[in-house]
């Protein structure tokens, strides 16, 4: 027995070391992965600034925990709009880079954020450097940030896709029927379809209404684009969307789309041919995260003054908030952090979210009211700034949108399940009660609402709907009445948006910090980016711990993973939410 109990004890202790043994091995192999991608990058003579935008886009870099399974790749952000952006702006400049290659063949960017991206590209031309891009295949957005380039080309058995502009929803009325769940649904808004899935089978006519307008309004802009950058009418292009003409090559070809039909080994030759390198020379190619590690990259500004940049992205929800979604703290924080930093002379808020928690979006709309008269704030819409969104911008001194951007959605709406009849009619399961008051068993998913207590969610919801538009026309200088004909849940494009006063002019993030100085008065500044992201080893605890489970989800399901959010966070949503409709956001 003694023996047995030896043995074991070495087996269990020969365990433990072996885990601490790779924790050790594995700590050491992120720090060496880290301390390499932080290394300075040395841009050589006749580099070109490579684009691949082969990872989901967002307006900033987040560290991505996901990247610990591939350690190869550990520590490598994903660079963000503002990092891609800078890189174009600054290659313009840098003597070294010759010219841009653009090899994106499909890109998960929202059009706005698209707009943005192809908006430096054209200013990048005015440098006289070239911009060639190449793709086996192009997404419909793919192409739309193509198409600016000086030469397009594809390969002789690959397609564009072409198409046109689509928002598909998924409806679950026919589900909870049959599962005996009942969605209690009290809302404020005729446009306000953020709660059709749950009580419909199909659109609503003004859903639909607003639906097509949006879509009409994003693929205008597009088509406009395409048209001035390829010389094609606009008649032309419908055409070919609504002929799927551009699946060949050839076809694609003849109708000017592209500029030529090549293979990988021509392209190199051709970009070998315009950095003035030789047949057997290597072509230098820089990403753009190889890039920004660059000495010309680097912010290199001698500056007293900031402008702090803060990024509000995803939904607003109840928690602390990280670079996925927007907490009770992380964006309040950040205000009164910029707001009580005596070097911060402006703020810009980069609002990129569909809305969420009403209650949250009021809190973070105050630090907004408090911080506007210490000093600007200044709102910068990305892919969508809608509802909630819309709810936390409407306080600032200036707002721009970019024309694509999906913002409006004032609108208010409570949703509460209740499962009883699934519990008790599927799984047998039954309850009953105890309760010191008339009403102790207020929002619970076990039973329906009593009328009277859904008369008290009804008056919440018109009391936060009459607060969100009183708060908008203030802070928009409209009327209430204004507000409330252009309200009602319904969503706008950045286009019409600034015909009907939501927002003040067109224009991407560079614009609103331009505003900004201009606002504070200042000429020379640093920008001051927040909140502040954790670094790699804090996020792979958090994720151990369990807090960023969604994001590994996420990483797996890739665009499924919409579909799971929505049903996950049911649960976790307040009863009164200002957001936008389910599905709105994923135009394709």
């Amino acid at each position: 027995m003694g023996q047995f109990f030896k043995f074991t004890l070495a087996s269990v202790l020969g365990v433990i070391l072996a885990i601490f043994l790779s924790i050790f091995i594995l700590i050491g192999m992120m720090t060496a992965a880290i301390s390499a991608g932080d290394e300075e990058t040395v841009v050589e003579e006749n580099s070109i600034l490579r684009i691949k935008l082969n990872y989901p886009l967002n307006d900033r870099s987040v560290n991505d925990p996901t990247s610990i399974m591939n350690l190869s790749d550990f520590g490598k952000e994903n660079p963000g709009l503002n990092e891609i952006i800078k890189s174009i702006e600054k290659g313009a400049e840098d003597p070294n880079i010759k010219g841009i290659y653009l090899n994106a063949p499909d890109v998960s960017g929202g059009p706005a954020q698209l707009e943005e991206i192809r908006k430096a590209l054209l200013k990048f031309k005015e440098s006289g450097k070239f911009i060639v891009a190449y793709a086996t295949g192009y997404g419909q957005g793919a192409y739309y940030l193509a198409s600016v380039a000086d030469e397009v080309y594809l390969h002789p058995e690959g397609m564009i896709l072409f198409k046109g502009f689509a928002s598909e929803m998924m409806f679950y009325k026919g589900l909870f029927e049959k599962l005996d769940v009942e969605m209690q649904i009290i809302r404020h808004g005729k446009f306000k379809a953020a709660v059709e899935p749950f009580m419909l089978d199909k659109m609503s006519e003004s859903n639909r209404e607003q639906n097509t307008a949006l879509l009409t309004s994003l693929w205008s802009n597009i088509l406009n684009e395409i048209s001035a950058s390829r010389n094609i009418s606009i008649e032309k292009l419908n055409e070919a969307a609504d002929q799927l003409s551009l699946d060949n090559p050839k076809k694609a070809l003849e109708l000017k789309f592209i500029d030529g039909i090549k293979y990988p080994d021509e392209i190199s030759a051709l970009l070998k041919e315009k950095t003035e390198k030789a047949e057997d020379d290597d072509l230098e190619f820089l990403s753009i995260s190889k890039y920004k590690n660059s000495a010309f990259f680097k912010e290199n500004k001698v500056a007293k003054d900031k402008i702090a940049v803060i990024y509000a992205a995803g939904e607003i929800k109840a928690g602390k908030g990280n670079d996925t979604y927007i907490g009770e703290e992380n964006i309040r924080k950040a205000l009164i952090k910029a707001r009580e930093d005596d070097r911060v002379k402006a703020i810009v808020m980069r609002v990129n979210s569909p809305g969420g928690s009403a209650l949250v979006s009021d809190l973070i709309w105050r630090e907004v009211t408090l911080t506007t008269p210490v000093k600007p704030v200044v709102v910068s819409m990305g892919y969508v700034a809608a509802s909630g969104g819309y709810y936390i911008s409407c306080a600032a001194d200036y707002i721009y949108a970019d024309p694509n951007t999906i913002t409006g959605s004032i609108g208010v709406f409570g949703m509460i399940p209740n499962v009883n009849g699934f519990m008790t009619n599927k799984l047998g399961i039954t309850f009953d009660e105890v309760s010191t008051n008339e009403n102790g068993n207020y929002i619970t998913i076990n039973k329906a609402l009593t009328p009277y207590q859904r008369e008290v969610i009804q008056s919440s919801v018109e009391r936060v709907y009459d607060s969100f538009i009183t708060k908008v026309a203030k802070g928009r200088n409209m009327t209430k009445e204004d507000v409330d004909r252009i309200g009602q849940g319904r969503v706008w494009s950045g286009s019409q948006a600034i015909e009907i006063g939501l927002v003040d002019e067109l224009g991407g993030m560079n614009e609103a910090i331009v505003k900004a100085a201009e606002l504070a008065e200042i000429e020379t500044y640093k920008l001051k980016e927040l909140p502040v992201q954790k670094d790699p080893f804090q996020q792979i605890l958090e994720d151990l711990t369990g807090q960023s489970s969604s994001i590994m989800m996420k990483h797996y399901l890739g665009e499924k993973y919409k579909y799971v959010e929505m049903m996950e966070n049911m649960e976790n949503r307040a009863v009164i939410q200002a957001r936008l409709p389910f599905g709105m956001s994923s135009i394709k």
